[in-house]
């Protein structure tokens, strides 16, 4: 138990945290980027993330907030150029918001959070809670549909028509957007299908399907981590070249890599 701890604080706590500082995860940091780069033309005033990661976001969002909070469940580094910045940080697991006051902030960004949270519908309660009237959030999960295979970290993912459905028991001014990637990306997301398929068919049980979450974490992040590495390794050229403009935000398909959803509180 104290070894499983030690390895999920050391090594683990960073399973779904992508960082510029791995070149094999350069197609998922961009990924993320161009969320961040959009999000950065949406916001406005207190600017509250939840799930500020390993910080890279803060760059993209700092200038256009007068004042930016963010909240983690482990501690995030504020870049040092930010730093004479209006930036507060909570260390604190969510939901719910404790910290936070109602009506008393103008946007809420949160990016691959949702899937993480037993209670969703707390989650969204607590952003709900927390916004002004007219403000918006600023949501993005993973696309259900194009997943490659169970990801035991998530306590669940959402289809289109699902992350839709959650949204508006709450916000009734919801537009649905997706990320997609062009054919250099799709070309690189075959390759990895086809590679996470020779990994996935010695599961001749099913097991990634009906073992507890718990046990698959350790294996799958292990496998996941050897097979970016894998990857860049065979595919550098591609890896290395993709950018956060190889993506686009666009109106929801089935084919989005993730969801990007901007909601207003009215």
């Amino acid at each position: 138990f104290v070894f499983y701890n030690f390895i999920h604080m050391v090594i683990l706590q960073t399973a779904e945290r992508s960082t510029h500082l791995d070149s094999s995860e350069n197609v998922i940091y961009q990924r993320h980027l161009v969320a961040y780069k959009q999000a950065s033309k949406l916001i406005h005033g207190t600017v509250l993330e939840i799930g500020s990661g390993e910080g890279y976001g803060m760059r993209e969002l700092v200038p256009n907030a007068e004042k930016y909070i963010g909240i983690d469940k482990y501690n995030t580094n504020i870049p040092s150029d930010l730093q004479q910045s209006d930036i507060t940080f909570l260390k604190a697991e969510v939901p719910p918001l404790s910290e936070i006051e109602d009506v008393s902030v103008d946007c809420v960004v949160t990016f691959q959070v949702i899937e993480h949270i037993y209670d969703d519908i707390l989650f969204l309660q607590e952003i709900h809670r927390v916004l002004k009237p007219g403000g918006k959030l600023i949501l993005t999960t993973p696309n259900s549909i194009m997943s490659l295979t169970r990801n035991p970290w998530h306590i669940r993912e959402y289809s289109p028509d699902e992350m839709t459905t959650i949204i508006k028991k709450f916000f009734n001014n919801c537009e649905l957007y997706g990320v997609f990637g062009n054919n250099k990306v799709m070309k690189y997301y075959n390759k990895n299908k086809d590679a996470v398929r020779k990994i996935t068919r010695f599961d001749i049980l099913n097991m990634q399907y009906w073992l507890p979450r718990w046990m698959l974490q350790i294996p799958y992040d292990i496998l996941n981590r050897f097979n970016r590495h894998n990857l860049h390794d065979k595919e550098k050229e591609i890896v290395d070249a993709i950018t956060y403009k190889d993506y686009d935000i666009k109106p929801s398909a089935n084919n989005c890599l993730d969801h990007f959803c901007v909601a207003t509180k009215y």
